[in-house]
Parts: structure tokens; C-alpha cells; sequence
């Protein structure tokens, strides 16, 4: 079993990592690189980790973030809090994409004029409690990810950036744990 977020996380060196000057494009072809370098027994990448001038990581963008930034109109919506999670039906959520207009201009088009888009301006930027220390507890990891529902953790030692802790790497381990109750 591992039970530190060290033994699990990804290092930063084998993530999807990208400048803060970097484009759309430049974040998609690094999250397509990272994914077909990565160790093929685990799950692929999800994101992109921002890096400031100092090499140290300023956000994170998601694939749902490269989504939405091709369309800008999604901005006009303020926070686009999962609104089905409150009971919003399908046939309101469309009503959405009609009264903001979104999507109007062909997928196509939008992904041409996408190319000057620098990944600072639809990033996310980490909150406090999307930070844990590599020498946490798996318990512990797993408390900030549910309560903070989040799909990933940054990992650090000290002021560092050192890796990134998946969702989908503490649930592996999560599940492993149960299979092995039965024996």
C-alpha cells in the first residue's frame, strides 16, 4: 500500500507542463506529448500545469477549461458552477446556449481565432486548498479531494512545486485497498 501522497503523485517533470506565454495550441500539443510519454499502466493526463517566469507552477488548465475558452461568451456567464447540480433541466441549460448566443460562429472559426489565446487568460488559478505536502498522509489527501471536489492536487515540499496528486491515482489506490479487505 502507499501511504504517502510522494508515493503517488506524478512528478512535475513527467507532467504537462507549459509557460505562461504559451498559446492554446502550444498547451494542447504539451498535453498530447505528456500523454504519450506517460507510464501506460496509469490514467493519462488531464491538465496542463502553468509555469511563471520562475518555473514555478501559476495554474492549471483543465480540459474542460480548453473547452470553454472556445467560446468567450462562456465568460458572460459569470461562475459556471455545475448549474444541473441544482436541479436546472436540460431544456433550461439550452435555453442558455439560445439567450448568450454561444457557439454561433462554426467550431472551426473560433479554433482559428483561438490560436493567439495565451493560457493565462482562461487558466485556473489554485486556491489553498488545492495544495497538499508530499509527505501527507493518503488519508489526508483524500479529505482535500472530497471536500474540495477537486479533481487534482498540487503537491509541494517546503515552497516547491514538486508534483501533481490525481483524482484518479488516489482512487486506484482507494480501490486497491478495498479489493484487498476480502484476503
Amino acid at each position: 500500500m502507499k501511504s504517502t501522497v510522494k508515493d503517488l503523485m506524478v512528478p512535475l517533470d513527467e507532467y504537462a507542463t507549459v509557460s505562461e506565454d504559451a498559446t492554446l495550441l502550444e498547451a494542447v500539443m504539451a498535453l498530447e506529448k505528456a500523454q504519450s510519454e506517460f507510464d501506460q499502466d496509469r490514467y493519462r493526463h488531464r491538465a496542463i500545469l502553468i509555469l511563471g517566469k520562475d518555473g514555478n507552477v501559476v495554474g492549471k488548465v483543465s480540459q474542460l477549461d480548453i473547452l470553454r475558452a472556445l467560446e468567450p461568451k462562456y465568460g458572460d456567464l459569470g461562475n459556471q458552477i455545475p448549474l444541473t447540480r441544482f436541479g436546472y433541466s436540460r431544456k433550461f441549460m439550452s435555453s442558455l446556449l439560445e439567450k448568450f448566443r454561444l457557439w454561433e460562429t462554426p467550431v472551426e472559426d473560433i479554433c482559428r481565432k483561438s490560436l493567439d489565446l495565451k493560457v493565462t487568460q482562461f487558466m485556473y488559478v489554485p486556491t489553498d486548498g488545492e495544495y497538499v505536502e508530499e509527505n501527507a498522509t493518503l488519508t489526508e489527501a483524500i479529505h482535500l479531494l472530497v471536500m474540495g471536489h477537486h479533481q487534482s492536487l498540487l503537491v509541494t515540499k517546503g515552497e516547491k512545486i514538486t508534483g501533481i496528486l490525481r483524482l484518479t491515482d488516489v482512487f486506484k489506490e482507494a480501490t486497491q485497498i478495498i479489493k484487498n479487505c476480502k484476503q
